[in-house]
């Protein structure tokens, strides 16, 4: 999702990311939605989890899924929010990506 994007637009949108996920309430329902796996969880289940209110949770994960690290479904009356793992990877590998590029990562040998 990022690769092929300029660099500029690559950390554009990588910052975007890692602000949303800043706030400690957007942060642990993006924790509880990785560990929900593909089936996702409703919005009422992650509001029963998180102890908060549905206008509270509302705007948590508007800010998430507007940053396309979440997604919603609906289906009948459930709403149900998934992590995009997808973008989540595309994410941690951008952050990792150049590790020790400009600087050995091994560590020195002794010289006897």
């Amino acid at each position: 999702m990022l690769r092929g994007l300029t660099v500029a637009t690559r950390i554009e949108d990588a910052a975007a990311r890692l602000e949303a996920l800043g706030n400690p309430t957007r942060l642990a329902v993006f924790r509880l939605l990785v560990r929900a796996g593909g089936d996702g969880l409703a919005v009422g289940q992650l509001q029963k989890r998180l102890k908060i209110a549905g206008s509270t949770l509302s705007h948590h994960l508007r800010a998430l899924i507007t940053v396309d690290l979440v997604t919603q479904e609906r289906r009948g009356t459930t709403l149900t929010c998934r992590a995009n793992y997808k973008v989540m990877e595309t994410l941690v590998s951008f952050l990792v990506d150049e590790c020790c590029v400009d600087a050995a990562c091994a560590p020195a040998e002794k010289v006897a």
